[in-house]
């Protein structure tokens, strides 16, 4: 156990007190772990870290699963790590697994007053108002023009390999991320991007956006076309619309295929790059499964 004040254990009996009512005034944040998992023993000190430099903006309740598993029923946990936010009395966000740190930070960061952050304009980068209306396949034909211009810029590389998958072509962002420099490896676009091809894996020989349309006006409960729909909508240009898809599922078929829509919405969330949007998906998720 944590020495830091900051950072607690809760039970069945005390989580009234210590959780409910205590975040009325200030935010608490939940980490349900066991001794045996590993996963949990990855991210609880990243978690006991954060709060002692956010120094009691938030709160961390500690709830192990074994000694509460009643508590843990509860709130339906399935695996662990799960974690979960309260504030004013209720859950207002959560996700599972073990986040890294850059991702702990984000979550956080839209729910406690963070830390302030002055970042370098880009300014070769497209204006937000022009980012916001730019199509997949109009980014591609831009960083293909960027490319030609400037053939040693190895990072245009990532970015056309990242706006081939927008557009949909998975086998080009595949070659193109096989072929990006050693360098870049690490890049968190880069690992962003191969979790987005990891998600692509669902579309093997799936059918298209029409037909899975069509299946779902003919069966709004045809929940495999649902997923597969809404894999295809988080890779392209309307990921909302593919949020919306999973959503669905975990709201009218929680347990379809082992829960699937849910860990569809935590992979997504892994591989978007727009913060209000993940933010707003994982306060709706957190709201159906708390």
């Amino acid at each position: 156990m944590s020495t830091s004040p900051h950072v607690f254990d809760v039970s069945q009996d005390t989580f009234e007190d210590d959780v409910l009512k205590a975040s009325l005034e200030t935010p608490i944040l939940i980490d349900f772990w066991a001794s045996w998992c590993g996963p949990c023993k990855a991210l609880g000190p990243l978690l006991e870290k954060l709060a002692d430099e956010y120094n009691g903006a938030f709160r961390l309740a500690k709830v192990d699963v074994d000694a509460n598993q009643e508590l843990a029923g509860m709130f339906g946990i399935r695996s662990i790590p799960t974690v979960a936010l309260f504030k004013d009395g209720k859950p207002v966000d959560g996700f599972a697994g073990a986040l890294p740190e850059g991702q702990l930070r984000e979550f956080l960061a839209k729910h406690v007053e963070p830390a302030a952050l002055i970042e370098t304009p880009d300014e070769e980068a497209p204006a937000a108002s022009d980012a916001l209306t730019e199509s997949a396949a109009e980014a591609v034909a831009r960083i293909q023009a960027q490319i030609a211009a400037k053939p040693d810029d190895e990072s245009l590389k990532l970015d056309l390999a990242l706006a081939q998958l927008r557009a949909g072509d998975i086998p080009a962002a595949r070659a193109a991320m096989d072929a990006l420099p050693a360098n870049l490896a690490t890049d968190d676009r880069a690992v962003r991007l191969r979790g987005q091809l990891e998600l692509a894996h669902a579309l093997d020989e799936a059918p298209d956006a029409d037909t899975l349309r069509k299946r779902i006006d003919a069966d709004p409960q045809d929940w495999a076309a649902r997923d597969l729909l809404g894999v295809r909508l988080v890779l392209g240009d309307t990921p909302a619309e593919g949020l919306e898809q999973f959503l669905h599922i975990l709201g009218h078929q929680r347990d379809w295929n082992d829960g699937l829509a849910r860990q569809r919405l935590l992979d997504a969330f892994k591989v978007l790059d727009d913060a209000a949007l993940v933010g707003d998906y994982r306060r709706r998720m957190a709201s159906l499964l708390f």
